[in-house]
């Protein structure tokens, strides 16, 4: 398999570590910004020991040879109002236009947040479909302060509501679609989106609100959304993370939408540099810090996925599960059959052309999926 990297990935990288201090980060920048007001300095004061307890209960299994991921990405709807081109959830039929009937309940996502709690899982994804559609869950979500919920939105059900909301609740930090500058956002997204989504940062910077961007990298924006203006625009807004995610073809069609090496080099390269130039924000890559981490931290290496009716996924893009945590623990989900498959028969660790390894790799997840179904 070729090594498209060359290079420039073969230096370790530790993604959790480099995450985590990026967060540490933010919350010190937040506590500084907020101190003439009592009540958001306590919180991130709070959070910052709860992200050690937390740390403390993971190095504790892990003694114990059980491995806790600091991550889990939580997908709390399949419905979703925009039809964003090249869409990997619509190709696989996971987002819809309609919420379904069977989804879990805010009660029982209240429940899988407490077991997170309790095993030391300090960063919950939520995704979707559009999260914000489930008022009711990142309500939730709000009263669990030791976890951080990044949500990643579209933006567009953001409102005076939900912005009351995350002033009162600063453990959810909204991370806002975007991919590049107007043309770009719209042509992918929808009209109208990008100024929907720049009007959202300015008035998160104007009451004092962390907030993240995520980029969908594709042939089309690569140099765009890696080019000094664009970034300048985001840290400008009080952006606090921008998160790099290439796109995933999931079918013949969307292929022509997927970064080629020297785009994905480039990609790496410019992430690099900015570390270690702009420190002010955190940049993330997927998958390439996943190269230099090791390989695919999915499949709770690093993270694992619970979608919307609660099957416990390795990954967004790999939706294929073997439990379902309607009926099983959280630390049950993390030890299923499929999991264990994945992560003890090399399939993480191989190289890969780009984009999600396991994804490349469906007929042979599919094969352990039905060995795990015969046990």
């Amino acid at each position: 398999m070729r090594h498209y990297w060359g290079d420039i990935m073969q230096e370790s990288f530790d993604l959790q570590s480099y995450l985590t201090a990026g967060v540490e980060r933010v919350v010190k920048e937040a506590i500084r910004a907020t101190l003439r007001n009592p009540k958001e300095s306590a919180f991130m004061l709070q959070f910052a020991a709860a992200s050690q307890a937390a740390s403390k209960k993971r190095r504790t299994a892990g003694a114990q040879g059980e491995h806790i991921p600091s991550f889990l990405i939580a997908s709390i709807t399949s419905q979703c109002n925009l039809h964003c081109a090249g869409c990997y959830s619509r190709c696989n039929h996971a987002t819809t236009d309609d919420a379904p009937v069977r989804q879990l309940s805010a009660a029982e996502w209240l429940r899988i947040f407490d077991e997170a709690d309790e095993l030391g899982i300090s960063f919950i994804l939520l995704a979707g479909g559009e999260p914000m559609l489930r008022r009711d869950i990142i309500e939730a979500a709000g009263k669990k302060q030791n976890i951080l919920f990044p949500i990643f939105t579209n933006g567009t059900y953001l409102d005076a509501a939900y912005y009351d909301l995350l002033d009162q609740c600063r453990n959810l930090v909204p991370i806002l679609s975007i991919e590049g500058g107007r043309e770009q956002t719209d042509q992918r997204r929808g009209a109208g989106i990008y100024d929907k989504q720049t009007a959202n940062m300015e008035v998160f910077q104007s009451r004092g609100l962390v907030f993240g961007a995520s980029v969908t990298v594709t042939t089309r924006n690569a140099t765009e959304v890696t080019s000094p203006a664009f970034l300048k625009t985001l840290s400008d807004k009080g952006c606090k993370a921008v998160i790099f995610v290439e796109y995933v073809p999931v079918t013949e069609e969307s292929k022509t939408l997927a970064p080629g090496d020297a785009q994905r080099e480039h990609l790496t390269q410019e992430i690099r540099r900015l570390r270690t130039e702009h420190p002010e924000m955190v940049y993330i890559a997927f998958p390439g810090d996943e190269k230099g981490s090791g390989g695919c931290v999915a499949a709770g290496r690093g993270f694992f996925h619970i979608n919307s009716h609660g099957g416990a996924e390795p990954c967004p893009f790999s939706p294929y599960s073997d439990v379902n945590v309607k009926n099983v623990s959280l630390r049950e989900a993390l030890h299923s059959p499929l999991f264990r498959a994945l992560q003890t028969g090399g399939f993480l660790l191989d190289d890969h052309e780009g984009g999600c390894v396991l994804y490349e790799k469906q007929k042979q997840v599919e094969a352990l999926l039905r060995q795990s179904a015969a046990i």
